[in-house]
């Protein structure tokens, strides 16, 4: 007698329609970030080395993008760079000149730079196995970084940081993006580069408001992470301030340090929840950038952030009464101003437009609004509500300090 198996078939299939699996496994990063003097002096030899990490046998192509203030500041840079590939021809091909695009907040405003970028790359054939390099500030890191994670899904990116704000935080992080839609970094990915050089000699060009805008960071993640450094930039603010380049080194060293620390230990390198644990000040520091329209650098509009905040914390019991003067003198003694007339912007409702600044940091990563305050000098705490009447009270104090 025959007897049928498809039943026992059906069942089988549908059993297996039905099924559900977790996919896991884990992606090792590392990059290597150096810090350097004369990166492209043909005597030194970070750069190529860099290149040949994973190949060392191979000729590496390479595409290199450069921020036009730079370029303004550093007439020879193109010529150097170009120098400095004839002289490791056996293990460099720059497959064109160095090509200038806008620096600043310019070259994350129009997705035309991007697409100009992406076409570049495409017109001298990179594959994955090449290199594009980004020379300039933290806005141009930001846009190149975009481009070579999103062209052929991912080109190798090595960062050459050229201001103190980019060396000490953004350079070394492992975010990219540009702005869309009047959102800022609408338009991003997390993508670690293949490497960042830091050149400190770079700094020597920058004008003086660059270099203290700079700074911010450095005042700001030693207050949520780190005493003594804070305390180190109390003792050796008379040098920052001048601009010592022994001074300025070690700062943006010690900077950066804390932001890779954070990073691979943090927990969240991607930022999958719903805090930034390092973006104390930021909340209003990013609407102050926009309500300014970039008149206000990032550094400049963080320092008036850190400063609102530590007076919140103060006023809402968190931080010992007098620490926000500590802090806000420090700020000021680096150089920073901290007010600005679009503070007190409304809306015609007689609403703080400065005030949907938390709507706006709690939508960019979505989740319940997770804000970094101080509970103490190098300790952040996180909360996830703030007082618009508190924080009204938190800017007369801003106002009455610039009065004085």
């Amino acid at each position: 007698m025959a007897h049928s198996t498809e039943p026992a078939n059906r069942q089988l299939r549908a059993g297996a329609e039905a099924g559900s699996y977790l996919q896991r496994f884990t992606v090792a990063y590392a990059y290597p970030v150096h810090f350097t003097h004369g990166l492209f002096e043909p005597s030194n030899p970070v750069l190529v080395d860099t290149l040949a990490r994973l190949e060392p046998d191979r000729r590496h192509r390479c595409l290199v993008f450069v921020d036009d203030g730079l370029v303004e500041q550093v007439p020879d840079l193109a010529d150097r760079i170009g120098a400095y590939a004839r002289a490791h021809a056996d293990r460099i091909d720059l497959v064109a000149a160095p090509f200038p695009m806008p620096g600043g907040e310019r070259v994350k405003m129009d997705l035309h730079f991007v697409e100009d970028m992406q076409r570049r790359v495409v017109e001298h054939r990179l594959d994955r196995h090449a290199y594009i390099i980004a020379i300039g500030g933290g806005a141009l890191l930001d846009a190149v970084g975009l481009v070579a994670a999103t062209t052929h899904r991912g080109i190798r990116l090595i960062r050459v940081p050229t201001t103190v704000l980019a060396q000490n935080d953004s350079g070394v992080g492992v975010k990219n993006g540009v702005n869309h839609m009047g959102q800022k970094n609408l338009v991003g990915t997390f993508a670690p580069p293949f490497a960042v050089l830091n050149d400190l000699d770079l700094l020597a060009s920058l004008p003086p408001r660059e270099k203290v805008a700079g700074m911010a960071e450095a005042v700001k993640v030693a207050l949520i992470r780190d005493q003594a450094f804070f305390r180190w930039l109390e003792h050796n603010a008379d040098d920052l301030a001048t601009f010592r380049p022994d001074a300025m080194a070690w700062m943006i060293r010690r900077c950066a340090e804390l932001h890779m620390h954070q990073i691979a230990h943090g927990g969240d390198p991607f930022e999958t929840g719903s805090a930034r644990p390092l973006d104390f000040g930021h909340w209003s520091a990013h609407k102050l950038e926009g309500m300014t329209r970039h008149h206000l650098r990032h550094g400049e509009a963080v320092a008036i952030g850190i400063a609102l905040d530590a007076r919140y914390s103060v006023l809402t019991g968190l931080l010992e009464p007098g620490a926000e003067e500590r802090i806000a003198v420090l700020l000021e003694h680096l150089g920073f101003r901290l007010w600005h007339a679009a503070i007190e912007m409304t809306t015609s409702a007689r609403e703080l437009v400065l005030l949907q600044g938390l709507r706006e940091f709690q939508e960019h990563l979505g989740g319940e609004l997770t804000v970094t305050l101080l509970e103490g000098i190098g300790r952040g705490v996180e909360v996830h509500a703030m007082d618009p009447a508190v924080v009204r009270d938190a800017i007369s104090w801003l106002k009455a300090r610039q009065a004085v």
